[in-house]
């Protein structure tokens, strides 16, 4: 045995890492990003002042400024402080460490975002998961009769959800949070600029309600920064766990700077909207294909033969996002990120050539 395989935790080693595949030359539409770059002229100014940022120095790792400044853009309400993150996988695992109290457990609908399990079992946690029903919808009896009888300790409501797309029903939301009186409920709104919904408005109402967001969506995922809003009582423990220095220097600049042209990102995120109708429009003609709802940036897709599909599409160099073998639910289906007009005519165009080679094969 080697001195890796004594010491690394037993559940590590069984474990495999997140995959990420390599989109070198593809045409990227398995990651839900914004297809947009910044506008030149706003890229060249962002540039002169990321230029001025001093590297030499350690980060504020609590740039108050710059987070009364979120709060101000994002319309955080009063009586709310802001806990800023990593991306929101940070802040996901900021939580699961605070709160893995000896038998603590974790609980959210599934399928649903992976990192709330993974940061689960990494801080050794329970995870509880809740099928949704076979519309993809909030099963909330069977929501309310887990958290009656697991008790967890924190429970993850994503708004829209990942992969599904799904916009839970506010009053079905609300009576989860009502039910769960000894848990922390994290609404995860990361796909709110698509969703145009929100529980921001009412994260001051609710003692054990917080908000959850990233920037990555709006248009900004390689700056990696995520942020969580709710009372402060919350927030001042779940700081306790987070690393002192973990928003780097050119992220919160830029933050600080993109604060200032949110209009530019809420306009891309108003162009991906109506890309999205379109899209699902076109796909959901294609024989034998079902087009789920989707309140966010992506459309879940349900074809006769998935990895038929999705092996032709990468043969057209276009990769999306297989999530068949996540979940029975997910059966058949894949996840297609909404890109820019071209983008997506060169995926409907891999779709239909891959749906007539089926139908041909079929045939004979």
């Amino acid at each position: 045995m080697t001195s890796v395989q004594k010491i690394i935790r037993p559940d590590v080693l069984a474990m495999t890492s997140y995959p990420v595949p390599d989109a070198t030359g593809l045409v990227k539409l398995d990651a839900m990003e914004n297809p947009y770059r910044l506008p030149d002229a706003l890229a060249a100014r962002l540039g002169e002042r990321l230029a001025a940022v001093a590297l030499n120095r350690y980060p504020a790792p609590r740039p108050l400024a710059l987070v009364e400044k979120l709060k101000r853009a994002m319309k955080v309400p009063a009586g709310c402080d802001v806990l800023l993150g990593n991306g929101s996988d940070e802040i996901i695992s900021i939580i699961a460490v605070a709160c893995a109290r000896p038998g603590a457990k974790v609980l959210a609908p599934v399928p649903g975002f992976v990192m709330y399990q993974m940061s689960a079992r990494l801080a050794h946690l329970e995870f509880i998961g809740v099928p949704l029903t076979r519309s993809l919808q909030l099963d909330v009896e069977a929501m309310l009769a887990a958290i009656a009888e697991h008790r967890p300790a924190v429970i993850y409501l994503a708004y829209p959800n990942n992969p599904t797309g799904t916009l839970f029903e506010d009053a079905v939301v609300e009576r989860v949070i009502r039910a769960a009186t000894e848990s922390l409920v994290v609404i995860d709104e990361a796909y709110q600029p698509f969703a145009e919904k929100t529980w921001m408005p009412r994260a001051a109402e609710f003692d054990n309600m917080v908000v959850m967001r990233t920037v990555s969506k709006l248009g900004l995922a390689g700056i990696r920064l995520g942020y969580l809003a709710g009372r402060p009582a919350w927030l001042a423990e779940l700081d306790k766990v987070r690393p002192p220095y973990n928003v780097n220097v050119l992220t919160q600049a830029t933050l600080d700077f993109l604060l200032d042209h949110i209009d530019v990102l809420d306009a891309q995120a108003a162009e991906v909207r109506g890309e999205r109708a379109r899209l699902a429009t076109a796909v959901a003609a294609l024989p034998g294909t079902t087009v789920f709802p989707s309140a966010g940036n992506f459309l879940l897709v349900r074809v006769p033969d998935a990895t038929a599909t999705f092996e032709a599409l990468l043969a057209a160099r276009i990769l999306i996002k297989n999530v068949s073998h996540m979940h029975p639910l997910l059966a058949n289906c894949l996840r297609l990120t909404v890109g820019s007009p071209a983008e997506n005519a060169q995926l409907l165009a891999a779709l239909e050539g891959s749906a007539r080679r089926m139908g041909n094969n079929s045939a004979g």
